[in-house]
């Protein structure tokens, strides 16, 4: 058991206490706020304060696991042994950083809560992000800096106890159009049919009818391929369908439409089937809850895990409505058209509300890669370059390295065979 020491315990330093040390370190911990008892604790301590007590292992604490609400933050990035730190915490301090706040920072979305111009789809721009803005982004941080403040612990603490955690592989599949053609009732179809003919994209045309007369398999109707390249392969995989009225966001089959509940019954004998939201949901509480009842009465089980639209997590009130519907894990953390961690890591967290100043009950499982951040590269190995360096990172703090793909992406025509593509990630990555 740790002890941390401190001037006061607040729940934003508890919560992020506790993740760094008891969900990716694997370290009990525990606090004092008097000193006697900090003093008569045999085992290995801290102190996370303005001071240090004696000589004693101590982290110099910013202000912000301390204050309540939002407020503006310098912040300057440094360098610390070869990995991007802040909130520096002077001489005296035994590790130069105050990782706690750091992390807070990170793992809270802080930044999203600051002012910033949304983008088309009303998401938080990567580009606003401190990560991308210092060459972070594909760096777990986080989990980085929680590993370093072990070895420092180790050093003055040899017999400190810790769990060694796993590393683990997830693969997701993301749908929100299970079909380009098929499927689509009379009047899309025909809609589709002329706006194809007045865009002289006649390929498509071509690919449509021989689709609707049965000559050719639907592009993006790729499931059961997909179910027998995941039976290959020992890795948690799922698959979220959006199960929604058609809007001007949602273009996917209908939710009515018997052919397509069949496919959904079917793909969740073989793997996790839960909720894709759909655009409106993400935003109207009780949309969402008619979504996930539908798809609940569907597959006879209960849908607790979610994936926003668009990965349009609007902090605080996504996660809210998300909390307040019963789900329990999302995995929308991540941005869509680039490859890292918006959180800062690779490790799943529960959310925290600054405004309440309450940690959530939703788990958040962060991931990596989202496959539309590869549609401009070139070739495979200029992928495999790129995602090799986040893998090395992410096996380095034993994490959770999390992919999501679309079936629209991995049925189209690109430069690059998608599927193959795709199946050589679970090869390389799964272990």
């Amino acid at each position: 058991m740790l002890l941390i020491f401190t001037h006061k315990v607040t729940n934003r330093l508890t919560y992020t206490a506790k993740q760094i040390f008891e969900r990716i370190l694997g370290v009990e911990v525990t606090f004092a706020t008097k000193v006697e008892d900090f003093i008569k604790h045999n085992g290995p301590k801290m102190t996370y304060s303005k001071q240090p007590l004696q000589n004693e292992f101590f982290i110099r604490s910013n202000d912000l696991l301390f204050e309540q609400g939002i407020n503006d933050l310098e912040i300057k990035v440094s360098d610390w042994d070869g990995i991007p730190c802040f909130f520096s915490a002077g001489e005296k301090s035994t590790i130069p950083y105050d990782i706690f706040s750091a992390s807070f920072f990170l793992l809270s979305r802080y930044e999203e809560y600051l002012p910033h111009v949304k983008d088309s789809v009303g998401r938080f721009p990567v580009k606003e992000s401190l990560a991308y803005q210092h060459k972070f982004l594909e760096l777990p941080v986080v989990d980085l800096w929680a590993y370093k403040l072990l070895d420092a612990l180790k050093a003055r603490f040899p017999k400190l106890k810790h769990l060694e955690r796993s590393y683990n592989f997830t693969s997701i599949i993301n749908v929100t159009t299970s079909h380009a053609f098929k499927m689509r009732g009379l009047a899309r179809s025909l809609g589709g049919l002329f706006l194809d003919l007045g865009n002289l994209k006649f390929g498509y045309v071509w690919d449509r009818v021989s689709v609707l007369m049965g000559l050719k398999k639907d592009p993006y109707d790729n499931f059961y391929e997909l179910v027998e390249i995941h039976k290959k392969f020992p890795i948690k995989t799922m698959f979220f369908f959006q199960f929604a009225k058609h809007s001007a966001h949602d273009k996917n089959v209908s939710p009515n439409n018997n052919r397509f509940r069949y496919l959904i019954k079917s793909i969740a004998d073989y793997s996790i089937v839960s909720l894709s939201t759909s655009f409106l949901s993400s935003t109207d509480k009780n949309v969402l809850k008619e979504e996930k009842k539908q798809l609940a009465n569907l597959v006879h089980r209960p849908i607790t895990y979610s994936r926003l639209r668009y990965n349009r997590v609007n902090v605080p009130a996504a996660y809210r409505n998300l909390v307040e519907t019963e789900f329990t894990d999302d995995f929308s953390m991540g941005y869509t058209h680039e490859i890292g961690f918006r959180a800062g890591t690779c490790t799943p967290f529960h959310f925290y509300d600054i405004n309440m100043e309450v940690r959530q009950p939703l788990k958040v499982h962060p991931f990596a890669l989202h496959d539309y951040a590869l549609v401009n590269f070139k070739n495979p190995s200029e992928v495999f370059e790129k995602m090799d360096r986040v893998y090395r990172m992410v096996k380095q703090v034993n994490g959770n390295f999390i992919m999501v793909f679309s079936n629209e992406l991995l049925g189209g025509k690109h430069h690059m065979d998608w599927m193959e593509l795709y199946q050589s990630f679970l090869k390389r990555y799964y272990v």
